[in-house]
């Protein structure tokens, strides 16, 4: 639910201010954007089309590379050996979480970045910390490597010593990478791939000709890994040094972790279960089933590469009808469904010329109908994996915590039914049908109720904008409209002068409001988010269905469930009517309302919202905009109106709230309680 946030509250002011640079004039831009609307999201599309068919051909190339490169060990290996890399390496494949984690996390704030200095900072930001987690993974494989190898019922610990190599350069990798699909390098990501691939496929074949077996095969695999981090570099132009230094979100980096793990889990967990509970050689005939797993998934990912940093690049009204997510679901649908189906048709003779004859299965179920049926459950993941990730390209997504229990829920389901190999598959079919059934309904059922309200408000073109403001202008504002409450008892005096005739140049001043103004509302302003931008806007009476009123106590008294401000202008008027006016709320707005039909209202109102069209909430001034529009719908143009807009308002519990906006809203509380805003008003009025 959208909604507003009422007249109380706390907040902290943001100190820097994004818009000093802007043009006192901010004119009909906007405007000219929402009408380019449909133009605007064509491109975006075309570059999600381009972008995708670039990382397509290089997945192509490397899922051709990997699957030589399978071929070639479970051929020269046979089940045994295959199945020992593949559980070897399907651990590195575990720790891509993390690197993942990084990569998708670098390739968000790097996309948001405007110049080459400050996305360059953004990675810069990340690589690290990235080698930091690299080397601790490294050290925590070789501290448990014998309890791994007891576990995975390896010939020796050396497999899990050359897997820890291949670790520490693996996770900050993945930042590198972040950094080339940030910058929508598509090639350069697709060429860094495909080395890594050749690499890998090379250095196994010479390694098994010299006569080392899985022990030279894990060892390609490190070294792999170690080229493709040297090499990207050669393809990140702009990894200059930079002064700038961009602050990394908590709650960016845990979605991303969140997502990560609940997606390498369930990519992953069959093969070491199947490992554990099965025989060497039926875990390798799994493994090389699992193989069409990994190829449709990496074909998929290159959509989810190409999609999300576009999508995190693009305005709020870039994404409206949700058309890239569209092209995206069906490009991933169409590549799994063309396999499957190639898959189900291929006979079981080939198979036994691919891997060789010791893959072989006997029995009613072929090699050919496990493959089809694994390649259809990794088809319905990638279908969630792209609607998670379209989300979190914008958003902190819930949905990754959501995937993270079925994770959990998939290697419980495998330990209760694991009879037979063909039965592990059917549990991941049921789970993964499950969890796209969870992610994508309550998705298109928000998408519906959006459609929904763009159609009944189809002539709404949205605010007019007058002038874009500073957020020091705002402050003011609100400040002046809330200076006679008790917590500024103490400075009503000294300060009026300043809170009544602001001067906007004078640095000391801006600091001073915005300390004061923490006294009482340090909670609020800090839930806002930190890109913000505010603008003077006019409002009329077409505006006001898209402006709600927070649903505090006594809004909810009258309000029925629907918070807009023409339906709560309703109640009151029929409450009113019936000669109910004992109520202290409902006279309170009467007195208003009478005193700003003598004398005009007093005071700004705040908006907040994702963009111009609105949804809208009322940060401040809830009873002024009732109270003018009980007046008359057109009186509410007589009101000053600002508007803060961010493409990342959902985040704020303001605007919405729900478990992750108020959880973010005590976390901040912590945060803050040990400071003391009056200190730092009393030192600055010492200072001036």
């Amino acid at each position: 639910m959208v909604i507003a946030a009422g007249e109380k509250g706390e907040g902290d002011g943001v100190s820097r201010d994004p818009l000093s640079a802007a043009p006192s004039n901010y004119g009909p831009e906007p405007w000219r954007l929402i009408k380019n609307l449909k133009i605007e999201s064509q491109t975006l599309q075309g570059r999600v089309l381009s972008g995708s068919f670039v990382l397509l051909a290089g997945s192509s190339l490397v899922t051709l590379l990997n699957f030589a490169y399978n071929i070639a060990v479970a051929q020269f290996l046979g089940p045994s050996g295959f199945g020992h890399a593949t559980a070897v390496y399907t651990l590195l494949v575990l720790i891509s979480a993390v690197t993942l984690s990084f990569q998708i996390t670098s390739a968000k704030l790097v996309a948001q970045q405007e110049t080459p200095q400050a996305k360059s900072a953004a990675y810069r930001s990340f690589q690290r910390s990235a080698w930091g987690c690299g080397v601790l993974a490294a050290l925590l494989l070789l501290l448990f490597r014998n309890g791994i190898t007891a576990y995975l019922r390896l010939p020796g610990p050396i497999l899990v010593d050359l897997l820890a190599i291949g670790a520490a350069f693996y996770v900050p990798l993945g930042s590198r990478r972040g950094y080339l699909q940030g910058v929508c390098n598509f090639r350069g990501l697709a060429i860094n791939l495909v080395l890594e691939g050749f690499v890998r496929l090379c250095g196994s074949l010479l390694l098994i000709f010299l006569g080392l077996g899985v022990t030279g095969v894990i060892a390609a695999n490190a070294a792999a890994v170690a080229v493709a981090y040297f090499s990207a570099v050669f393809s990140a132009p702009m990894l200059a040094p930079s002064k700038l230094r961009i602050r990394v979100a908590f709650r960016e980096g845990l979605q991303s972790i969140v997502f990560f793990v609940g997606q390498v889990v369930i990519n992953n967990c069959d093969i070491i279960l199947v490992k554990h509970f099965f025989p060497s050689q039926l875990a390798g005939l799994y493994a090389a089933v699992a193989l069409v797993g990994r190829v449709i998934f990496s074909l998929s990912w290159a959509v989810v590469n190409t999609m999300f940093p576009i999508v995190a690049g693009a305005r709020s009204h870039e994404r409206k009808g949700h058309r890239i997510l569209g092209l995206s679901l069906l490009l991933v649908f169409a590549i799994g469904s063309i396999l499957t189906l190639a898959l189900y048709l291929s006979p079981p003779s080939l198979w036994a010329i691919v891997f060789g004859s010791r893959f072989e299965m006997a029995g009613t179920y072929t090699l050919s109908s496990l493959l089809s049926l694994y390649a259809a459950s990794t088809t319905i993941y990638s279908l969630s994996v792209v609607t998670i990730a379209y989300e979190m390209s914008y958003k902190i997504a819930n949905t990754g915590w959501t995937q993270l229990a079925f994770s959990g829920a998939l290697i419980v389901g495998i330990y209760a039914f694991h009879s037979s190999l063909r039965q592990v598959i059917l549990v991941q079919v049921i789970m993964m049908a499950c969890l796209l059934i969870v992610v994508a309904v309550p998705f298109l059922l928000a998408t519906l109720k959006q459609s929904q309200e763009i159609t009944t408000h189809s002539s709404y073109t949205g605010l007019t904008v007058l002038r874009r403001v500073p957020e020091d202008e705002v402050i003011a504002e609100f400040l002046k409209t809330d200076f006679h409450h008790p917590e500024f008892a103490s400075y009503q005096k000294t300060l009026a002068k300043l809170v009544q005739t602001p001067d906007f140049s004078n640095a000391l001043e801006n600091s001073t409001r915005r300390a004061l103004f923490r006294l009482r509302h340090g909670g609020l302003w800090r839930e806002l988010p930190q890109d913000t931008e505010w603008s003077e806007v006019t409002i009329g009476d077409l505006d006001l269905n898209q402006v709600r009123v927070f649903p505090r106590a006594q809004w909810r008294k009258i309000a029925s469930g629907d918070f807009a401000v023409p339906k709560i202008v309703q109640s009151i008027a029929k409450t009113r009517s019936r000669g109910a006016v004992d109520d202290k709320f409902i006279a309170k707005i009467a007195d208003l309302h009478n005193h700003i039909s003598l004398h005009g209202p007093d005071g700004a109102v705040l908006l907040i919202g994702l963009n111009y069209s609105g949804p809208f909430t009322i940060l401040d001034g809830n009873h002024r905009m009732v109270a003018s529009t009980l007046i008359s719908p057109q009186a509410v143009s007589n009101l000053r109106v600002f508007c803060g807009i961010s493409p990342r308002m959902m985040e704020c519990c303001w605007y919405q709230t729900n478990f992750s906006t108020l959880l973010r809203y005590g976390t901040n509380l912590l945060r803050h309680a040990v400071r003391d805003p009056a200190e730092e008003l009393d030192r600055l009025l010492q200072s001036s």
